[in-house]
């Protein structure tokens, strides 16, 4: 499970991954540059700004996805069965690789002393508490996590190892996916990007580690985000200062 396959055509750069990235860049760009031009229109067909904020990101992430998956089909059915012939090995590692990834973050978060919320944290709990639960789960839980592997683990790592070292990769992929959740709010300040380094990171050893396997990663991101729905509706909105 640890080696990572030579770069082959299910690793070399297409037309549909340039589609994805740029479209996943270029809306990126303009949520955080003029997005606020969109907000007096959006609120006049949409009932609660929860409701708008909900209908962008789905659009964001919907549209980014149809073309990540057209890319990395391939990838998605071969790492499909890889996982399918190792059941127990991934239902056991993935729980498994997100309390890791709790225990790193907690304890860059301690060494650094960053305690305060993340805009991008706090904006997903505003979002939760005016959104149900089966409208919040389709895209926190599976389309947002699967373009964000395809983006920053399959591309960033799968693809671009072809070209550069992978550990130059594997340190640009947690950088990167670090800073896009900060992007715009509180710009690149390394306290604001602490909880994102750690989860970063772990998503992307696992990666590496299952042999440049998306899916599991995937399952991964996707694991550590169900957690943090279920833990934000479960507890009262006192305990998030609402």
């Amino acid at each position: 499970m640890g080696k990572i396959p030579p770069p082959g055509r299910l690793y070399a750069f297409n037309g549909l991954d340039a589609v994805a990235a740029g479209l996943y860049l270029g809306l990126m760009f303009f949520a955080a540059f003029a997005g606020a031009l969109l907000a007096p229109l959006l609120q006049s067909l949409l009932a609660t700004q929860a409701a708008a904020t909900y209908a962008v990101n789905l659009a964001f992430y919907a549209s980014v996805g149809i073309f990540a998956l057209l890319a990395a089909h391939g990838v998605v059915a071969r790492d499909l069965r890889i996982l399918a012939t190792r059941p127990w090995f991934t239902m056991a590692m993935v729980p498994l690789s997100v309390v890791a990834m709790l225990v790193l973050t907690a304890i860059l978060v301690t060494a650094t002393g960053q305690v305060r919320a993340s805009e991008n944290q706090l904006g997903i709990q505003s979002l939760m508490m005016g959104v149900p639960a089966w409208l919040i789960v389709p895209l926190l839980v599976f389309v947002g996590p699967f373009v964000e592997e395809y983006i920053f683990r399959h591309l960033l790592i799968g693809k671009l190892s072809g070209r550069i070292n992978t550990w130059i990769c594997c340190a640009i992929s947690t950088v990167l996916f670090a800073g896009i959740h900060v992007f715009g709010d509180e710009g690149f300040s390394a306290q604001a990007m602490v909880p994102y380094l750690g989860m970063g990171a772990v998503l992307v050893a696992v990666y590496v580690w299952t042999g440049k396997n998306l899916m599991f990663s995937f399952l991964v991101h996707a694991g550590k985000n169900l957690l943090a729905v279920l833990l934000i509706y479960a507890l009262p909105p006192q305990f998030f200062g609402a």
